[in-house]
């Protein structure tokens, strides 16, 4: 830059001449200071004030609405996920269990994870996994309610003899007894019913026969019917049996006679109901109080079931005439 002075003799201006180097100086005095001002201001700005660089703060921005999206997937895949857990568990627990059915493997309802966008990702394809695996669930319920009136005729839910006070004794019950023939501690699959010899057996649930042994230890001749819905019965000791494999049987409907076969200190029939392979309590299944006029009506419409005649218009008028006569 040209520099001018005054002239005190001739009172004007004249271009002033300066040394090179102190032009050279003088210009890199100001470009260091402009340095050092601009290095104080960010100093300042960014370190002791702790402001962000604009780029970080563009990031962080983005960051922010992204956490803030995630946060509300976070909070709808929780609510989806506890809705979900409240069919799974009703599933399980009422409709699976009403219907026998065996509940849905823990494998195949699978726990989420819950971490950033990758696990946001995953949980919503866990999510929809779990969802048809339910879909496909309740599928299976729907097709087992359809049949759900059969259901009730099927489970065993009468005693296996005619409840006549007098005509048999509950001897060995379910649970650990001593071995009547061995002698020592054993568990007892079932329920005994001392009787006499001949005593008809039937049938305690709609089914079909799944079995027909004849032998002369063990259970003796035996039968055991598949009543579906995971429920199955066995009656065994028998001194006859009415029935062959794969015939099906409708409750009351007579499946043998009471007898001493196999290994039996007695005439008795031995009697089990299994729920998915596993021997219950069969007095739980039954109510020994039954009325033995309810019990006979049942076996005397399976007879005329299975011989095809309807009752006739005089025998409904003698039974009505009865329960006439009962009542007063």
């Amino acid at each position: 830059m040209r520099r001018f002075v005054i002239n005190r003799d001739t009172l004007e201006y004249e271009e002033s001449q300066l040394p090179r180097w102190r032009s050279v100086l003088r210009t890199a005095v100001t470009a260091v200071a402009a340095v050092a001002v601009v290095g104080g201001f960010c100093w300042l700005w960014f370190v002791k004030l702790g402001n962000d660089l604009p780029k970080t703060a563009l990031l962080k921005r983005q960051n922010d609405a992204w956490q803030a999206n995630m946060g509300v997937i976070r909070h709808k895949l929780d609510v989806y996920e506890a809705t979900l857990s409240g069919i799974e568990s009703r599933d399980d627990e009422v409709y699976r269990s009403i219907f026998a059915l065996d509940p849905v493997p823990d494998s195949t309802r699978v726990d989420s994870l819950a971490s950033q966008m990758q696990a946001l990702a995953l949980r919503i394809d866990l999510m929809q996994y779990r969802v048809n695996a339910q879909a496909a669930a309740l599928g299976e319920v729907a097709v087992v309610a359809k049949k759900a009136g059969d259901m009730v005729s099927c489970i065993p839910a009468v005693p296996p003899i005619q409840p006549k006070k007098g005509t048999y004794t509950l001897s060995s019950p379910f649970g650990t007894r001593t071995d009547p023939v061995y002698g020592g501690m054993a568990r007892h699959t079932g329920q005994d019913f001392a009787s006499t010899i001949g005593n008809p057996v039937y049938a305690t649930g709609d089914g079909t026969v799944e079995k027909v042994d004849f032998k002369y230890t063990g259970y003796g001749n035996e039968v055991v019917i598949d009543h579906g819905f995971g429920y199955k019965t066995r009656y065994a000791h028998l001194n006859t049996i009415d029935v062959g494999v794969g015939q099906a049987v409708k409750r009351g409907e007579k499946i043998g006679e009471i007898g001493k076969s196999g290994k039996s200190t007695g005439p008795h029939l031995h009697y089990e109901v299994l729920y998915k392979g596993n021997a219950i309590n069969p007095m739980s299944f039954m109510d020994m109080t039954m009325p033995v006029d309810e019990y006979r009506a049942m076996v005397n419409k399976r007879k005329q079931e299975k011989a095809g005649v309807r009752p006739t218009t005089a025998a409904i008028g003698e039974r009505q005439r009865r329960q006439g006569t009962n009542g007063r």
